[in-house]
């Protein structure tokens, strides 16, 4: 099992920034693709930025050049920096860690932080 406590949500201005952190309750950098999600009212979960094991990122095309993802893998914690928010970066985000184990995707999540972006 593991446990996935975030913080750092809150309001920006547009053109603002943010840092959003995901404590992990043990190593799992090693095994686990870890990444970042975000929902908007009325609209589907999507993905925003996930990193790899081996360290590869990818982002979604809408935050490309403005976040970046991260982790401290001495803290077991990783990270979402939001620069040059926009109002349709407004959304529930949500930390989540994923694993392919004997086929099956085993995953979990955080408990979703809101970040609000408005004048």
């Amino acid at each position: 099992q593991v446990q996935l406590v975030e913080s750092g949500g809150g309001l920006a201005q547009p053109g603002g920034s943010l840092r959003l952190s995901c404590a992990a309750s043990g190593n799992i950098f090693s095994i686990y693709v870890t990444g970042w999600y975000r929902q908007a009212p009325g609209e589907q979960r999507e993905l925003v930025a996930v990193i790899s094991p081996g360290g590869s990122t990818n982002y979604a095309d809408s935050v490309k050049g403005r976040f970046t993802i991260s982790r401290d893998n001495a803290k077991n914690t990783f990270y979402l920096q939001m620069n040059s928010l926009n109002p349709e970066d407004t959304a529930v985000y949500y930390c989540n860690a994923a694993r392919l184990r004997f086929g099956a995707r085993i995953e979990f999540w955080g408990q979703g932080t809101q970040v609000t972006v408005s004048s």
